[in-house]
């Protein structure tokens, strides 16, 4: 509006002004006097004027006509498009104007400007392969998505924009949640443009995450292929999508295919934990026991973990516990200042009943590092060697409450998964699980195999959470404290799906006197901790 009125009397200061001036030049005295031979002309001041803009306009229609002659000789030379580029070379000048200022206005977050400036330059230049892409991004800008996707249709009509079109409509059906269609825009996107990185990356994920483990692979092995992946990082996530396959594999009970993937996953990246357990899993049920050990041994080189621990523990299920720590001694020789070594080796003489051993082999861990599985061994131990309840319930009470130490950590979104997947479930990203601890605020909730994984058979170390008398400063009635601990115990056990639980043997220990609830440890180990 402001704007408006400035032009409004910008236009009348102009107008006042030449009426002045031409009223200063009739009463001016004088002129001009241009002999020409016996010819002269006397002209006045105002008539001067006149005749100096008559020869200023003269002057550029010569040119112009120049111009014209020159593109009238190139057209006859055979340039055939001489002429109607010169009549067109106006036009192009404002075309380009309104898409340089449209090209602004997107960059300064102005959309309906710059659409409306797209508009114009269309206009002029009757190019939408230059004005359509603008327009789509506007309208995008603006909010207009509707506008935004049928540009982007247009642009799928030229060869030319095919690609830039299909990219804009996959992007809009992932905004829109609709994976399928957006699957089938990231294939054809590839096969027009199969060195464009976001595609490669957007297509792996998307066929990852619909278990397309087949397709996935050949999109990773045209990365590599093209120079866009190294070509260890390529093996690491070969091993994951085959790993991927192994486990779909299972699901549909083939085991002879789900051993030769499983074994697959293993060759290719022998340090990925999953893919080890899958392999030693399949390889016991082959009865090659031997090699099982091998492929356990060599992943717990790389990093000790729990799920190996368990893994390790099902090769020989019936085993004594004397037997079993005997047949761990060169593995945990591997790594004999590592918190999980430690931790596994105390669990170990806790099932053997040698709690003096366990507490000598977890030393100041629950102390030092106090995550709820080391103070959970430390409620066994005490339990074992006949301490008070106060003193157990202290160290269950700890536990609740303490860290849970390393889980299966998206590196994408930080949120720790109970077990490891190709995807993460949280926000769909391609290998980003590791083994790390996770932010306070993302921690999960722990479930009883969880806590001790290697602690078998009908539940000889009962373990429950509730504050010690002397802390809260009076003695609980008996039925509120039962209550309680069956309220902590519930609470532990509300993650642990009957179908996960896991029994390698019975009556490895002798019954102590139980308080109230239980944990049962699953023999295939451990994939998270507990809850923030």
């Amino acid at each position: 509006m402001l704007w408006s009125l400035l032009k409004i009397i910008l236009f009348i200061a102009l107008i006042a002004a030449a009426t002045l001036g031409v009223s200063f030049l009739t009463e001016t005295d004088g002129g001009i006097r241009i002999a020409v031979g016996t010819i002269e002309f006397n002209l006045g001041p105002l008539q001067s004027v006149v005749a100096a803009i008559v020869l200023l306009l003269a002057f550029w229609v010569f040119l112009r006509l120049a111009g014209l002659l020159v593109a009238s000789l190139r057209f006859l030379n055979g340039d055939e498009t001489a002429i109607s580029r010169w009549f067109d070379r106006n036009r192009e000048r404002r075309g380009y104007e309104a898409l340089s200022e449209g090209m602004m206005a997107l960059a300064s977050g102005e959309g309906r400007l710059a659409m409306t400036k797209a508009q114009k330059a269309e206009r002029y230049l009757r190019r939408p392969e230059l004005t359509n892409l603008i327009s789509a991004q506007a309208a995008e800008l603006s909010g207009d998505r509707g506008k935004a996707g049928e540009v982007y249709r247009r642009l799928l009509k030229d060869e030319r924009t095919r690609f830039v079109g299909i990219r804009g409509l996959m992007r809009q059906k992932l905004a829109e949640g609709d994976t399928d269609t957006a699957l089938k825009l990231a294939a054809k996107g590839f096969a027009l443009k199969p060195k464009h990185e976001e595609t490669q990356d957007l297509l792996l994920r998307l066929q990852a995450g619909k278990g397309d483990w087949t397709g996935a692979r050949k999109t990773l092995g045209a990365k590599l292929k093209q120079g866009a992946l190294p070509r260890d990082v390529h093996r690491r996530r070969d091993a994951v999508l085959a790993l991927g396959e192994a486990r779909s594999i299972v699901a549909e009970d083939v085991p002879i295919e789900a051993r030769e993937a499983a074994i697959e996953a293993n060759r290719l990246s022998p340090d990925l934990v999953p893919a080890a357990v899958m392999a030693a899993k399949q390889l016991v049920a082959q009865g090659q026991h031997r090699n099982a050990t091998r492929v356990v041994k060599k992943a717990w080189a790389a990093a000790p973990h729990p799920d190996l621990a368990a893994a390790f523990a099902e090769i020989e299920p019936d085993e004594t516990p004397d037997a079993r720590i005997k047949r761990f001694q060169p593995l945990l020789k591997q790594h004999p200042k590592d918190p999980e070594t430690r931790l596994v080796q105390a669990e170990l003489f806790v099932a053997a009943k040698r709690y003096g051993d366990a507490r000598t082999a977890l030393g100041e861990l629950a102390e030092e590092v106090p995550s709820a599985r080391a103070l959970t061994l430390m409620a066994a131990i005490e339990r074992g060697e006949g301490s008070d309840d106060a003193t157990v319930r202290g160290y269950l009470a700890r536990a609740v409450n303490a860290p849970r130490g390393p889980q299966w950590t998206c590196d994408n979104c930080h949120h720790a998964q109970s077990g490891w997947e190709p995807v993460c479930p949280n926000c769909g990203a391609f290998d980003t699980l590791s083994w790390r601890e996770p932010p306070r605020e993302h921690a999960g909730v722990p479930a009883g195999e969880q806590i001790m994984p290697l602690l078998v058979g009908e539940p000889d170390v009962t373990i429950e959470a509730t504050p010690d008398p002397s802390e809260r400063g009076q003695e609980p009635e008996p039925d509120a404290e039962k209550a309680l601990i069956e309220e902590v115990v519930e609470d532990l056990d509300a993650t642990t799906a009957p179908e996960d639980k896991h029994v390698n043997g019975k009556d490895e220990l002798e019954p102590t006197p139980p308080l109230e609830g239980e944990i049962v440890r699953e023999g295939e180990g451990s994939t998270g901790r507990g809850p923030s």
